[in-house]
Protein backbone atom coordinates (compact mmCIF):
# COMPACT_ATOMS: atom_id res chain seq x y z
CA UNK A 1 0.00 0.00 0.00
CA UNK A 2 1.25 3.76 -0.54
CA UNK A 3 1.11 6.33 1.81
CA UNK A 4 -2.49 7.65 0.78
CA UNK A 5 -3.98 3.94 0.68
CA UNK A 6 -2.83 3.43 3.94
CA UNK A 7 -4.70 6.88 5.76
CA UNK A 8 -8.27 5.89 3.65
CA UNK A 9 -7.44 2.31 5.13
CA UNK A 10 -6.99 3.82 8.91
CA UNK A 11 -9.83 6.29 8.56
CA UNK A 12 -12.15 3.52 7.21
CA UNK A 13 -11.20 1.69 9.91
CA UNK A 14 -11.65 4.50 12.29
CA UNK A 15 -15.51 5.41 11.35
CA UNK A 16 -16.58 1.75 11.53
CA UNK A 17 -15.08 0.52 14.98
CA UNK A 18 -15.51 4.06 16.60
CA UNK A 19 -19.03 4.16 15.68
CA UNK A 20 -19.54 0.85 16.89
CA UNK A 21 -17.67 1.96 20.52
CA UNK A 22 -19.90 4.76 20.91
CA UNK A 23 -23.06 3.04 19.50
CA UNK A 24 -22.41 -0.38 21.52
CA UNK A 25 -19.43 -1.32 23.54
CA UNK A 26 -19.32 1.85 25.78
CA UNK A 27 -21.40 0.90 27.94
CA UNK A 28 -20.59 -2.92 28.33
CA UNK A 29 -16.75 -2.03 28.21
CA UNK A 30 -17.21 0.00 31.63
CA UNK A 31 -19.30 -2.75 33.26
CA UNK A 32 -16.54 -5.80 32.06
CA UNK A 33 -13.52 -4.59 33.17
CA UNK A 34 -13.36 -2.37 36.58
CA UNK A 35 -10.72 -0.48 38.40
CA UNK A 36 -8.13 -0.30 40.66
CA UNK A 37 -9.95 0.20 43.50
CA UNK A 38 -11.92 2.91 44.97
CA UNK A 39 -10.58 6.56 45.22
CA UNK A 40 -11.11 9.25 47.61
CA UNK A 41 -14.14 11.92 46.48
CA UNK A 42 -15.52 14.23 48.67
CA UNK A 43 -16.92 14.48 52.40
CA UNK A 44 -20.66 15.16 52.85
CA UNK A 45 -22.60 15.56 55.68
CA UNK A 46 -24.28 12.39 57.37
CA UNK A 47 -27.57 11.29 56.50
CA UNK A 48 -29.77 8.67 58.02
CA UNK A 49 -28.52 4.48 56.52
CA UNK A 50 -24.97 5.69 55.86
CA UNK A 51 -22.30 3.09 57.37
CA UNK A 52 -21.03 4.38 60.44
CA UNK A 53 -17.50 3.39 58.87
CA UNK A 54 -17.66 5.88 56.65
CA UNK A 55 -17.72 8.72 58.57
CA UNK A 56 -15.14 11.07 58.97
CA UNK A 57 -14.22 11.63 62.56
CA UNK A 58 -11.83 14.62 61.80
CA UNK A 59 -14.65 16.61 59.95
CA UNK A 60 -17.05 15.60 62.82
CA UNK A 61 -15.16 16.96 65.97
CA UNK A 62 -14.00 19.95 63.54
CA UNK A 63 -17.44 20.93 62.66
CA UNK A 64 -19.43 19.34 65.35
CA UNK A 65 -21.69 17.47 62.95
CA UNK A 66 -21.68 14.15 61.42
CA UNK A 67 -19.70 13.83 58.46
CA UNK A 68 -18.78 10.91 56.00
CA UNK A 69 -16.63 10.22 53.44
CA UNK A 70 -17.81 9.28 49.58
CA UNK A 71 -15.51 6.74 47.28
CA UNK A 72 -15.56 6.51 43.38
CA UNK A 73 -14.38 3.97 41.52
CA UNK A 74 -10.91 4.81 40.57
CA UNK A 75 -11.77 4.17 36.65
CA UNK A 76 -8.40 4.59 34.90
CA UNK A 77 -7.05 1.31 33.68
CA UNK A 78 -3.81 0.38 30.70
CA UNK A 79 -4.83 -1.81 28.23
CA UNK A 80 -2.48 -3.82 26.98
CA UNK A 81 -2.89 -5.49 23.20
CA UNK A 82 -0.79 -8.43 22.26
CA UNK A 83 -1.01 -8.91 18.92
CA UNK A 84 -0.04 -12.19 16.82
CA UNK A 85 1.84 -10.87 13.82
CA UNK A 86 2.86 -14.27 12.82
CA UNK A 87 2.25 -15.62 9.09
CA UNK A 88 -0.94 -17.41 9.94
CA UNK A 89 -2.41 -14.03 10.06
CA UNK A 90 -2.52 -13.85 6.16
CA UNK A 91 -4.90 -16.80 5.81
CA UNK A 92 -8.63 -16.21 5.39
CA UNK A 93 -11.30 -17.42 3.02
CA UNK A 94 -14.65 -15.72 3.64
CA UNK A 95 -13.98 -11.95 2.07
CA UNK A 96 -11.60 -11.29 4.77
CA UNK A 97 -7.88 -11.85 5.88
CA UNK A 98 -7.59 -12.73 10.16
CA UNK A 99 -4.91 -9.59 9.76
CA UNK A 100 -8.26 -7.55 8.67
CA UNK A 101 -9.95 -8.72 11.41
CA UNK A 102 -7.17 -8.98 14.20
CA UNK A 103 -6.81 -4.84 12.85
CA UNK A 104 -10.40 -3.97 13.43
CA UNK A 105 -10.75 -5.54 16.83
CA UNK A 106 -8.28 -3.99 17.95
CA UNK A 107 -9.14 -0.62 16.65
CA UNK A 108 -12.66 -1.60 18.51
CA UNK A 109 -10.88 -2.30 21.92
CA UNK A 110 -8.53 0.92 21.66
CA UNK A 111 -11.76 3.08 21.00
CA UNK A 112 -13.65 1.40 24.30
CA UNK A 113 -10.71 2.11 26.42
CA UNK A 114 -10.18 5.37 25.23
CA UNK A 115 -14.13 6.33 25.76
CA UNK A 116 -13.60 5.25 29.29
CA UNK A 117 -9.91 7.00 29.76
CA UNK A 118 -7.96 4.45 29.88
CA UNK A 119 -4.35 3.94 28.42
CA UNK A 120 -3.84 1.85 24.89
CA UNK A 121 -0.88 0.11 24.53
CA UNK A 122 0.05 -3.05 22.22
CA UNK A 123 2.90 -5.62 21.41
CA UNK A 124 3.42 -6.81 18.19
CA UNK A 125 4.99 -10.39 17.90
CA UNK A 126 5.68 -13.30 15.84
CA UNK A 127 8.89 -16.10 17.02
CA UNK A 128 9.65 -13.06 19.18
CA UNK A 129 8.19 -9.78 20.99
CA UNK A 130 8.53 -7.30 17.68
CA UNK A 131 7.64 -3.91 18.21
CA UNK A 132 6.48 -2.00 21.52
CA UNK A 133 3.64 0.88 21.79
CA UNK A 134 3.77 2.40 25.32
CA UNK A 135 0.28 3.34 26.62
CA UNK A 136 -1.03 6.39 25.95
CA UNK A 137 -4.30 8.29 25.78
CA UNK A 138 -5.75 9.56 22.51
CA UNK A 139 -7.06 9.36 19.55
CA UNK A 140 -3.71 10.21 17.51
CA UNK A 141 -2.38 7.06 19.46
CA UNK A 142 -4.87 5.09 18.32
CA UNK A 143 -4.40 6.21 14.74
CA UNK A 144 -0.73 5.57 15.36
CA UNK A 145 -1.30 1.89 16.12
CA UNK A 146 -4.34 0.94 13.77
CA UNK A 147 -1.49 2.63 10.75
CA UNK A 148 0.91 -0.18 12.72
CA UNK A 149 -1.25 -3.19 12.44
CA UNK A 150 -1.43 -2.34 8.73
CA UNK A 151 1.70 -1.46 8.05
CA UNK A 152 3.59 -3.75 10.29
CA UNK A 153 5.99 -7.01 8.62
CA UNK A 154 7.55 -8.66 11.37
CA UNK A 155 10.96 -9.96 11.17
CA UNK A 156 9.62 -13.61 11.90
CA UNK A 157 7.04 -15.84 10.28
CA UNK A 158 6.67 -18.32 13.80
CA UNK A 159 4.62 -17.82 16.74
CA UNK A 160 6.03 -17.82 20.16
CA UNK A 161 2.74 -17.22 22.32
CA UNK A 162 5.15 -18.02 25.46
CA UNK A 163 7.80 -15.24 25.10
CA UNK A 164 5.19 -12.43 23.80
CA UNK A 165 3.76 -12.78 27.28
CA UNK A 166 6.79 -13.04 29.25
CA UNK A 167 7.87 -10.07 27.56
CA UNK A 168 4.54 -8.06 28.71
CA UNK A 169 4.77 -9.48 32.07
CA UNK A 170 8.33 -7.74 32.42
CA UNK A 171 7.63 -4.53 30.90
CA UNK A 172 4.10 -3.48 32.52
CA UNK A 173 4.72 -3.47 35.78
CA UNK A 174 1.52 -2.32 37.53
CA UNK A 175 -1.77 -4.48 36.95
CA UNK A 176 -3.24 -4.08 33.25
CA UNK A 177 -6.40 -5.96 30.95
CA UNK A 178 -4.42 -7.61 28.48
CA UNK A 179 -6.23 -8.71 25.38
CA UNK A 180 -4.25 -11.59 23.53
CA UNK A 181 -5.25 -12.26 19.88
CA UNK A 182 -3.97 -14.50 18.14
CA UNK A 183 -5.41 -17.74 16.04
CA UNK A 184 -3.29 -19.64 18.99
CA UNK A 185 -1.38 -22.33 16.39
CA UNK A 186 1.55 -22.69 18.88
CA UNK A 187 2.50 -25.00 22.00
CA UNK A 188 3.74 -25.26 24.98
CA UNK A 189 2.32 -21.98 26.66
CA UNK A 190 -0.02 -23.07 29.12
CA UNK A 191 2.57 -22.22 32.04
CA UNK A 192 2.90 -18.66 30.66
CA UNK A 193 -0.94 -18.27 30.29
CA UNK A 194 -1.64 -18.59 34.44
CA UNK A 195 1.32 -16.51 34.74
CA UNK A 196 0.13 -13.51 33.30
CA UNK A 197 -3.25 -14.10 34.80
CA UNK A 198 -2.27 -13.72 37.74
CA UNK A 199 -0.39 -10.42 37.00
CA UNK A 200 -2.85 -8.56 35.02
CA UNK A 201 -6.64 -9.79 33.98
CA UNK A 202 -6.06 -11.52 31.12
CA UNK A 203 -8.29 -11.55 27.53
CA UNK A 204 -8.01 -14.44 25.26
CA UNK A 205 -9.47 -13.65 21.61
CA UNK A 206 -8.94 -16.34 19.51
CA UNK A 207 -9.34 -16.00 15.67
CA UNK A 208 -10.66 -18.29 13.33
CA UNK A 209 -11.59 -18.94 10.14
CA UNK A 210 -14.48 -21.49 8.93
CA UNK A 211 -12.32 -23.18 6.39
CA UNK A 212 -9.47 -24.00 8.96
CA UNK A 213 -12.21 -26.72 10.83
CA UNK A 214 -12.43 -28.82 7.57
CA UNK A 215 -11.21 -29.70 4.23
CA UNK A 216 -13.01 -29.74 1.33
CA UNK A 217 -13.32 -32.46 -1.41
CA UNK A 218 -10.81 -30.77 -4.16
CA UNK A 219 -8.79 -34.62 -4.61
CA UNK A 220 -4.69 -33.88 -4.88
CA UNK A 221 -3.99 -30.41 -2.99
CA UNK A 222 -0.87 -28.82 -2.17
CA UNK A 223 -0.98 -27.13 1.39
CA UNK A 224 1.93 -24.73 2.25
CA UNK A 225 2.91 -24.28 6.14
CA UNK A 226 2.83 -20.01 5.99
CA UNK A 227 5.12 -20.11 8.95
CA UNK A 228 7.91 -23.05 8.44
CA UNK A 229 7.44 -22.50 4.36
CA UNK A 230 6.59 -26.30 4.41
CA UNK A 231 4.86 -27.76 1.54
CA UNK A 232 2.45 -30.89 1.79
CA UNK A 233 0.49 -33.16 -0.65
CA UNK A 234 -2.91 -34.04 1.07
CA UNK A 235 -5.53 -36.33 -0.66
CA UNK A 236 -8.80 -34.00 0.26
CA UNK A 237 -10.56 -36.47 -1.78
CA UNK A 238 -9.83 -39.50 0.43
CA UNK A 239 -12.66 -39.36 3.03
CA UNK A 240 -10.82 -40.82 5.76
CA UNK A 241 -8.11 -37.72 5.42
CA UNK A 242 -10.81 -35.25 5.93
CA UNK A 243 -12.73 -36.71 8.97
CA UNK A 244 -9.20 -37.37 10.86
CA UNK A 245 -8.71 -33.30 9.85
CA UNK A 246 -11.78 -32.63 11.19
CA UNK A 247 -11.51 -34.88 14.47
CA UNK A 248 -7.77 -33.17 15.38
CA UNK A 249 -8.77 -29.72 14.94
CA UNK A 250 -11.96 -30.34 17.17
CA UNK A 251 -9.78 -31.54 19.49
CA UNK A 252 -6.98 -29.01 18.79
CA UNK A 253 -9.86 -26.41 19.68
CA UNK A 254 -11.48 -28.27 22.63
CA UNK A 255 -8.34 -28.51 24.48
CA UNK A 256 -7.36 -24.86 24.54
CA UNK A 257 -11.14 -23.91 25.44
CA UNK A 258 -10.06 -26.07 28.49
CA UNK A 259 -6.81 -24.47 28.93
CA UNK A 260 -8.50 -21.14 28.94
CA UNK A 261 -11.52 -22.83 31.64
CA UNK A 262 -8.74 -23.92 33.70
CA UNK A 263 -6.79 -20.72 33.68
CA UNK A 264 -9.60 -18.51 34.79
CA UNK A 265 -9.12 -16.87 31.07
CA UNK A 266 -12.21 -15.40 29.65
CA UNK A 267 -11.91 -15.78 26.11
CA UNK A 268 -14.26 -15.52 22.74
CA UNK A 269 -13.91 -16.80 19.21
CA UNK A 270 -14.14 -14.92 16.41
CA UNK A 271 -14.07 -15.54 12.65
CA UNK A 272 -12.80 -13.88 9.48
CA UNK A 273 -15.51 -12.57 7.32
CA UNK A 274 -18.39 -12.97 9.85
CA UNK A 275 -19.92 -10.28 12.67
CA UNK A 276 -17.48 -10.11 15.46
CA UNK A 277 -19.74 -7.68 17.67
CA UNK A 278 -22.00 -10.41 19.58
CA UNK A 279 -19.26 -12.92 20.59
CA UNK A 280 -17.28 -9.65 21.88
CA UNK A 281 -20.45 -8.59 23.91
CA UNK A 282 -21.59 -11.91 25.10
CA UNK A 283 -17.51 -11.92 26.46
CA UNK A 284 -18.39 -8.74 28.53
CA UNK A 285 -21.56 -9.45 29.40
CA UNK A 286 -20.20 -12.69 31.19
CA UNK A 287 -17.66 -10.90 33.17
Amino acid sequence: MNTQEVLERVRAIEIKTRGLSNQIFSGEYHSAFKGRGMAFSEVREYMPGDEIRTIDWNVTARLNHPYVKVFEEERELTVILIVDMSAGRMFGTNKQLKKELITEISALLAFSAIQNNDKIGALFFADKPEKFIAPKKGKSHILRIIQELINFEPETQQTNIKEALRYVNNIVKKKAIVFLISDFIDEDFSDALKITNRKHDLVALHVRDRHEEYLPNLGLVPFKDPESGEMYWIDTADSAVRKKYEKDRKTQVNALNELFRKSGIDAASVYTGEDYVKPLMNLFRQR
